[in-house]
């Protein structure tokens, strides 16, 4: 079944804000590491490549039912943020946008009876369920930790250890 219309127009609103999400993370990434916290930056920097991925599994869902996947015009990520708790806070705000944007996505391919949507964006609500309780639960930790230094370092050194995501 081809997409088009409304919701072809919704797909590609969503490859662009999944690339939006990857810079936000990216210029997250160098906030960190600006404030000497490698792993944490890191930590943002595979962020920004699970973004990239994302898009791209919207862009093939699109191309394998002969829509044309365009990429809109994005915004600089904005201001940046001097600590750690800021940065995941601010990278909450951004999960729960895609969240209920991909809601959205899947109640207007609900309203156009496209079924054949609905195993992707089932998918990514799994998946965007995953991502706020992980920025959840960090945010909760850098709570406990405070301002103690060697804890910090210790979160620094476990996020560093995550791996980018592969396409």
């Amino acid at each position: 079944m081809e997409l088009k219309g409304k919701l072809a127009e919704a797909f590609n609103d969503q490859v662009t804000l999944e690339l939006q999400a990857s810079l936000v993370y990216r210029q997250l990434g160098v906030d960190m590491a600006l404030l000497d916290l490698p792993g944490i930056s890191g930590w943002f920097r595979a962020q920004a490549e699970e973004e990239v991925v994302h898009a791209h599994k919207f862009m093939d869902h699109m191309t394998d039912r002969d829509a044309h996947p365009a990429i809109g015009a994005m915004q600089a990520p904005g201001a940046a943020v001097d600590s750690v708790l800021a940065a995941f806070e601010a990278a909450l705000v951004h999960e729960r946008k895609v969240s209920e944007s991909i809601r959205d996505l899947y109640r207007l391919a609900q309203a156009e009876g496209d079924i054949d949507s609905i195993p992707l964006l089932n998918w990514f609500i799994t998946e965007q369920l995953e991502e706020e309780a992980t920025v959840s639960e960090i945010i909760g930790r850098v709570r406990l930790i405070d301002d103690d230094g060697p804890g910090l370092l210790r979160l620094d050194s476990e996020l560093g250890a995550r791996k980018p995501a592969a396409e």
